[in-house]
């Protein structure tokens, strides 16, 4: 069952917490939950609201929750959100709309609830969960297209693209926060006229533009999850960049595909945007060309199909040294909606559930890179720059076919829709970092 839009995403709702009221990601309207630790203080749960956050380990020890909002409340007040994400949808959902009701303007509990916020400059943000499973798909079309073209223009897509969500198995141990330092990785790598490969650092390093899906509750191993339930699994979403070896990549994949090139640094953005937050956003998948084969049964639901997309604009930036010596603002290389992915998120669930595969809370599916049919919004150099031939040159002159170090990259999304209050996901930021010798 998809959430339902009440009391708190209306549009004039204000909070107390003035910086919270116009705020680009975090108004009173969104309240995403991660983990967060004060200044010399241990990691536990908390919920961004302007420019701070809220911190559950405090509410959990007032009077002002009972029923599932209090369930929900302990459960989110550790160091991981495991629990709290496994619970059911029911209480995560009354817990939300009482923080919302007591971060509300004119709020009468405002005085003790002040006193659970921290200013976020002055935190320190960790990943959200314990993550047991990590899934990359690759559930965007024009990303697949476009690469395809590059490697097999007569057939750039597979003839199993449009019957399947295909996926791979990520590494979750090195899935790492935003602002974590993403140092170079080495493998092996073979130029197309070299006689064998050589072994070094990767010099085409790329991003990939995601989606994070969180799961909340699981299922039992060889219980699949239908199509129409699917979305109960969903606990809410954050910005991914799967940081790509393409040179390594191009070596190694064949017969088993990603590797090496992969697993060596996933980046996330620390907080989860609930599905409850994201419920105003939620918009009809885009139509298939008339020509595509129908999804088969188990991927198909007309109800997924009518409310299973999502109004979410992203955005890539990239600052290098050279610009953020001289203050130059970051240079925005695409945009583009999230609408672009082939597979909505309840299908990607569902598939990967079909077999039997137990999935639990905490595990992060990735939808794989969204991208636009034209260069306005392609999230991978390796797209843009046509595999390296066509450089990108930047404002400060400066020119990328690939990663440089020193290069930061920021990804940004925010969800819209007419007639109620946008909401973000705050920044997945990642800076390269050279390889330093043993």
């Amino acid at each position: 069952m998809i959430p339902h839009i009440d009391e708190t995403h209306a549009a004039d709702l204000a909070s107390w917490v003035s910086t919270a009221n116009g705020h680009p990601d975090f108004p009173i309207q969104n309240l995403p939950f991660g983990i967060f630790s004060p200044r010399h203080g241990q990691p536990r749960g908390g919920v961004a609201i302007g420019d701070q956050i809220l911190d559950l380990s405090l509410a959990a020890r007032s009077t002002l929750f009972e029923g599932g909002a209090k369930d929900a409340v302990d459960a989110a007040a550790g160091p991981l959100l495991n629990a709290f994400l496994g619970g059911p949808a029911q209480e995560r959902s009354a817990l939300r709309r009482r923080l919302s009701a007591l971060l509300a303007a004119g709020a009468p509990d405002r005085a003790e609830v002040e006193t659970w916020l921290y200013p976020a400059v002055d935190c320190r943000m960790h990943l959200p969960a314990r993550i047991g499973d990590y899934t990359d798909f690759y559930a965007g079309i024009h990303h697949a297209l476009n690469v395809g073209i590059l490697f097999r223009p007569d057939n750039p897509l597979l003839p199993n693209y449009k019957h399947v969500p295909i996926g791979y198995h990520g590494r979750a141990s090195s899935v790492r926060v935003s602002g974590a330092p993403v140092v170079r990785p080495q493998g092996q790598r073979k130029a197309p006229d070299a006689e064998g490969p050589e072994f070094g650092p990767s010099q085409r390093l790329d991003i990939e533009l995601e989606l994070g899906v969180w799961i909340g509750q699981g299922n039992a191993l060889g219980q699949p999850i239908a199509i129409d339930a699917a979305d109960q699994h969903i606990a809410g979403l954050c910005l991914l960049n799967d940081w790509s070896a393409r040179d390594l990549q191009a070596w190694e994949y064949q017969p088993l595909g990603p590797f090496l090139a992969k697993n060596f640094m996933t980046t996330i953005s620390p907080w989860i945007v609930t599905a409850e937050a994201l419920a105003p956003f939620r918009i009809a998948q885009p139509a298939r060309p008339a020509e595509d084969p129908t999804p088969l049964p188990y991927l198909l639901s007309q109800a997924d199909q009518a409310r299973g997309a999502y109004a979410i604009d992203l955005e890539v930036a990239i600052a290098t040294a050279a610009m953020r010596d001289r203050d130059e603002p970051a240079f925005t290389i695409a945009q583009g909606p999230a609408s672009n992915l082939y597979w909505t998120l309840a299908q990607l669930v569902t598939h990967h559930a079909s077999n039997g595969c137990d999935l639990n809370p905490g595990d992060l599916l990735g939808t794989g890179t969204i991208s636009t049919p034209d260069d306005s919004g392609v999230g991978s150099f390796l797209e843009l720059t046509r595999g390296g031939q066509k450089p990108v040159t930047l404002p400060s002159g400066e020119t990328r076919t690939f990663l440089q170090d020193g290069d930061l990259v920021r990804l940004s999304a925010r969800a819209a829709a007419l007639g109620f209050v946008s909401i973000g996901f705050g920044d997945c930021v990642g800076q390269i970092a050279s390889r330093v010798a043993a």
